[in-house]
Formats: C-alpha cells, structure tokens, sequence
C-alpha cells in the first residue's frame, strides 16, 4: 500500500517583498517517479532548499514520511537525500573514501559502508578509480560520485538536481537504467531537469510551476493526452514519388536527403498518411517526432 512520503501544504516563501512561492500545496507517494518542472530555476532551488532546511519556509507545512520538519528534522534528514547539481565533497578524499566518510554520520559501521561503496561505484562506473583523488576525475565522474555518496546510508527519498547535465548521450541512458533499478527497488525519487525527454522517459507523475504556482499536477501519461499535435520527420525510401493530392491533403514540407516533414494532429493521424503511401507504394524506412513531445507541450502550458 502507497503511503504519502512527501506532504507540502499551502508552502509559500517570500523575500522581503519578492514572492518566490504562493500556496504550493503538493504529494508524493512512496516508490513515486516523480519530476518537477519551473519556467523559473529560481522556484526549483527556493523548494528543494525548504525541504532540506537550508531555507526557512514563510509558511505552512512540509512533512517527510508524516515527520513534521519544523518539528523533527534530524529524523526527516535519515530518510531523504539531495544530489545537487553542484560539487561539495573533499576533492583531496579518495573517491573509494567519499561515500565511507559519508556512512559515518549515518552510524553505518565501516565494513557495511566499505561494502556499500563497492557495490555502488561498480554500479557507476568508477570502481577503476577508487583510488584517484576526487579532484581528478572529469565533470560527469564526480557527478556520479555525488550520486554514489548520496545512495551510502540507502534513504527513502532521493531529490536530484539536474542528474545528467552535461553528460555525453551513451551515458544519459545508462544513468537512465540506473535511476529507474533504483526506483524499482523502492526508492521514491524527485526529479528536476531541464531535459524533458528525461521526464517522459523516466517519470510516473509531473507538477510544473509558472507564477508562482503549481499549475499542472498530473501523470506523464494525462499530460501528454494534452497535446494536440506533433510534428513529425519520416525518413523515406529513396526515389520516393510524392502526389500533389497526398502534399496538399498532409500539408507536407520536403525536406533534405529523402525526409519529409508534418503535422499529425486530431483530424490527421500517422495511420491515415501511413495508408495512403502504402496505397500509392511509397516506402518508410523511419519516422521520428522534430521536437521532445513534452518540451512541446510544457512551452504551450506556460505561455497561457
């Protein structure tokens, strides 16, 4: 049975007389997959700094696993954990000592920890390195030490900032299949990212802020219902021969090197285009949407 790990009510925060927050009221279940997205950056950071305390709130309540974090907030801190996008351990440590100092603060023992540690950095791809200071390993390596420290005393609730910024393709994905085994294993996650084919790839669940205010709170899936049109790029069969009826009917624009480009929406589906190039013989060898469908739609939401 789901339990609520996560409980804002009515958060409002206020800088002097700036409003970085207005009545944010929001849930997260257990083993969500939950993302958050800003047109403001400002409102992202301000949020996760209230959840950690590092930020007093102006008012109302935020509660961890039913933990009132005004009230207990030693408690709330075992079971949540943040990745921020910037660096804050010991560059001098070893990389193999960075998560076993980290343990320590928890009461993990030493042996548990160095475990631990194993398991984690084979997992991330820095085992070779385990004996390299921290301040020599490249930019996206240490992002992955901050994720490996982060996971040491195993928390319930794991909040990451911007995850794979500036990682190269391959190991995006590969981040991917890792974030998504650890919320299989029932760990609940909070993501911000600016990539929002991350979001759509990884994410059950999906609130987006704009003025202040939460102004979707809703599954990927709902979300992306919301979308009336794509524009899609197919990639045909060379020599391909396009009728001025079947140009005209699909409102299609030629482009470079055998592609072809439209917008499919209510009236048109790709299953109406699809018949009637198979009537006429023409070949698809592949098809692909021009932009992210939820960069998209997200763009359409905050410009209402």
């Amino acid at each position: 049975m789901k339990e609520k790990i996560i409980e804002i009510k009515w958060l409002e925060k206020i800088y002097k007389e700036n409003r970085v927050l207005k009545k944010i009221d929001l849930e997260i279940e257990s083993w969500d997959f939950f993302a958050l997205l800003w047109h403001n950056w400002a409102w992202k950071t301000t949020t996760i700094n209230i959840l950690t305390n590092l930020v007093k709130k102006t008012s109302w309540e935020i509660k961890i696993w039913g933990i009132d974090i005004d009230k207990d907030f030693s408690s709330a801190r075992k079971l949540i954990w943040v990745v921020p996008q910037e660096f804050n351990f010991d560059v001098f440590a070893k990389v193999k000592d960075i998560p076993v100092i980290q343990a320590w603060y928890y009461g993990i023992s030493k042996n548990i920890a160095v475990e631990r540690t194993e398991k984690l950095l084979k997992k991330l791809w820095l085992w070779e390195k385990r004996e390299s200071k921290a301040k020599e390993l490249s930019w996206w390596m240490k992002r992955r030490l901050m994720i490996v420290r982060a996971l040491i005393h195993e928390p319930k609730i794991l909040i990451l900032d911007e995850p794979t910024a500036w990682v190269d393709v391959d190991l995006r994905k590969s981040m991917w299949e890792f974030i998504s085994e650890l919320n299989k294993n029932w760990t609940t996650i909070l993501l911000t990212t600016h990539y929002l084919e991350e979001v759509e790839a990884l994410c059950k669940k999906v609130a987006i802020l704009d003025s202040w205010e939460i102004i979707e709170n809703t599954s990927v899936k709902s979300l992306l219902w919301k979308l009336k049109e794509e524009t899609i790029i197919l990639s045909m069969s060379e020599n391909y021969n396009l009728s001025e009826d079947i140009i005209k009917k699909y409102n299609i624009k030629i482009l470079e090197e055998n592609e072809i480009e439209l917008i499919i929406d209510e009236k048109i589906t790709l299953n109406d285009l699809f018949k009637d190039l198979n009537d006429k013989n023409i070949n698809i060898k592949s098809f692909r949407n021009k932009t992210n469908r939820l960069e998209a739609l997200f763009m359409k939401i905050i410009k209402k």
